[in-house]
């Protein structure tokens, strides 16, 4: 369970052996796991990998370890999503700090496939340390090979010469929450995984055995249950973000908390009887009282200078404009309130969605044309992720009560939703304003359980959502993917442009992505048709950069140096997917300009007039050219109706 201490700059024993030991360690482990953020935070312990840096430096490099062997890093899984920096580089920007931090090995988490198999491989392979996943296999690969072709298991040898056996295990429950793994995926018992494997490493020369693993605490109990008394000696743990230990059946159970906030420095020694390990195990919370090491400062300056670059790339295309003022989607039915949500409830294919419209911080028209992806990230800046529910049609038609409770007030409760439809009477008192409710076209059943696609932050019961708060934190609502298994809104919506785009795709995008877009566009372009890109030719100005595009979108195989696609992941590439070269000023031909002007006069026209949804109108062909993108048009379809009953 999580500690109750205020956070200390201080050394905390955590476990230690009955007596104090006299000679030096004969090994020494640092352990981190789930990390996501670059920059330290605001509360304690503020994290940041700069200060953690240090830490790690101190116990690898200090006077106090110089004849002790040297460390061996573990990194337990978690680190390439969710993040606003993850949403731009799509995880690239952690493989220089995994590796500053002088990783030694991983186990694969969850959120590490968030961007695709194909992306991780990517990612990976330019890590100085191998990916591990024993017990998770996809027989595309051949029989037995890891998922995202990860190792099973992997022999690390001290500067002592004592071997260190290590395995990488996974629970069965995260991989349901990842809609874009191969089909067929093979899992394996844990703890039979283990049995099978260890033996191995012992019969190379492993003194001591480790096992990494991303699952929850009590999925690493029972692998030490069935584990212990001389198989696996210590889990070292990721997926929950705590910090907790545990001694059962004689093995060590360790996880170190999260996002650069705690790290543990663990001693071990070679028992007197020469038949197991003693282990002192020290935590160390990442406190803003910490120096921040210099070489990461300028690593962590580097990495945002590049976000920001970044942020300015177009990453998609609307033939309609999209509103996320605070006056609409506070008060009614906004098409960018309905794509999102009707984007998120086909990502994890529930039944419905419901999202508290203060989700949406544009708070302005988005007009038909390019979408950077600073507008993603400012219109969605969250960080609390998707979420999946089961929950009754009563809590349902309780939460749309919520939404609409507070109505004309601007409150970020308001709902917008998914395959449901409501009517709503204002005249009526607070909690009393819900006529009716359909989900799927059928009269909502209060006894019925329904799946529902929501915001962490709604799960948690705020914006005083309580029907829909989680077991958990001691409500009703059954969890099926969550906050630490969901994915960010924005990273979604970057996902499903980047599906869109037919010049300058993502080199890494891989088949299992394919599949899983093609049918979220088909689910969505049931409401939301897309336009498809124009086969007019690109003005001259343009024409070098879109050849350019052509040719790097022909070749798709997996290649050793810097990307050619037009959403690089490589630090040196400035090409990111559009059909004009933004390093010039965009010029536009007469006929261009006459569209523009005709567009605009049009949109500006019909966004003064009373009639909202017509403001959402899209535009026919003529009226606008793209050829590198299919184009979004979200409409309004009245889901939210305004009635009154007398």
């Amino acid at each position: 369970m999580a500690p109750t201490e205020a956070p200390s700059s201080e050394e905390q024993i955590i476990c230690a052996p009955e007596s104090t030991p006299t000679t030096p360690p004969d090994l020494r482990f640092l352990h981190y796991n789930d990390v996501y953020h670059v920059d330290a935070g605001t509360a304690e312990p503020v994290g940041g990998i700069a200060r953690f840096q240090t830490l790690a430096n101190y116990y690898r490099n200090d006077e106090r370890f110089k004849d002790q062997p040297k460390l061996l890093t573990f990194f337990s899984g978690d680190a390439f999503n969710p993040s606003l920096e993850s949403s731009v580089t799509k995880g690239a920007h952690m493989v220089p700090i995994l590796n500053e931090v002088g990783t030694d090995v991983a186990c694969v988490g969850n959120h590490d496939l968030d961007f695709g198999v194909k992306q991780f491989r990517h990612l990976s392979s330019q890590c100085t340390f191998p990916w591990l996943l024993a017990n998770v296999h996809d027989p595309a690969l051949g029989e037995g090979v890891p998922l995202g072709n990860a190792k099973k298991t992997v022999m690390l040898e001290a500067s002592n010469g004592i071997k260190v056996g290590v395995i990488g295990l996974a629970e069965r429950e995260w991989l349901d929450t990842i809609n874009s793994l191969p089909p067929d995926i093979i899992y394996k018992s844990a703890s039979a995984t283990a049995k099978e494997l260890i033996p191995g490493l012992k019969e190379q020369g492993a003194e001591i055995i480790v096992a990494v693993s991303h699952q929850r605490e009590p999925n690493d109990n029972k692998l030490a249950e069935n584990t212990g008394g001389g198989l696996i000696d210590i889990v070292l743990g990721g997926h929950d973000h705590y910090y907790a230990h545990s001694l059962i059946n004689g093995t060590q159970v360790l996880r170190s908390g999260t996002d650069f906030k705690q790290l543990s420095h663990i001693e071990v020694w070679r028992k007197a009887d020469k038949k197991g390990w003693d282990f002192k195990i020290t935590r160390r919370d990442i406190v803003s009282s910490i120096a921040q090491d210099p070489a990461a400062v300028v690593t962590v300056e580097k990495l945002t200078r590049k976000l920001r670059e970044k942020l300015d790339k177009p990453v998609g295309y609307t033939a309609a404009p999209l509103d996320a003022r605070f006056t609409t989607v506070r008060t009614m039915e906004s098409n960018l309130g309905n794509f999102v949500c009707d984007l998120m409830r086909h990502y994890y294919s529930a039944d419905c969605c419901i999202m508290a419209s203060g989700t949406i911080r544009g708070d302005q028209i988005y007009p038909p044309g390019v979408l950077k992806l600073r507008d993603i990230v400012n219109c969605f800046p969250f960080e609390d992720p998707v979420v999946v529910m089961k929950v009754t049609g009563k809590a349902i038609w309780d939460a749309l009560e919520n939404g609409v409770s507070n109505y004309p007030a601007l409150e970020g409760r308001f709902p917008q939703v998914s395959n449901i439809r409501f009517e709503v009477d204002y005249s009526q008192p607070p909690n009393s304003r819900i006529v009716s409710a359909v989900i799927g076209g059928e009269p909502l059943d209060d006894a019925r359980e329904y799946v529902l696609a929501t915001r962490g932050y709604m799960g948690r019961g705020k914006d005083g959502y309580t029907s829909l708060l989680i077991e958990e934190e001691g409500g009703q609502a059954k969890e099926i993917v969550t906050e630490e298994n969901g994915v960010l809104i924005s990273t979604i919506l970057r996902q499903y442009f980047m599906s869109l785009k037919v010049l300058g795709k993502w080199k890494h995008w891989g088949r299992s992505m394919s599949r899983t877009f093609a049918k979220i566009q088909t689910d969505l372009q049931k409401t939301h048709t897309f336009v498809e890109p124009s086969s007019a030719s690109p003005t001259a100005s343009t024409h070098a950069a879109v050849e350019k595009l052509k040719l790097a979108d022909e070749d798709d195989a997996p290649k050793t140096g810097g990307d050619e696609d037009g959403d690089s992941d490589s630090d040196t590439d400035e090409e990111d997917g559009a059909d004009y070269d933004d390093s010039q000023p965009i010029a536009f031909n007469k006929r261009e300009l006459e569209v523009l002007r005709r567009v605009m006069k049009k949109w500006w026209r019909v966004a003064r007039l009373p009639g909202q949804p017509k403001l959402c109108d899209v535009l026919h062909e003529g009226e606008f050219a793209v050829n590198w993108t299919k184009a979004v048009a979200p409409r309004v379809e009245g889901r939210i109706k305004e009635v009154r009953k007398g």
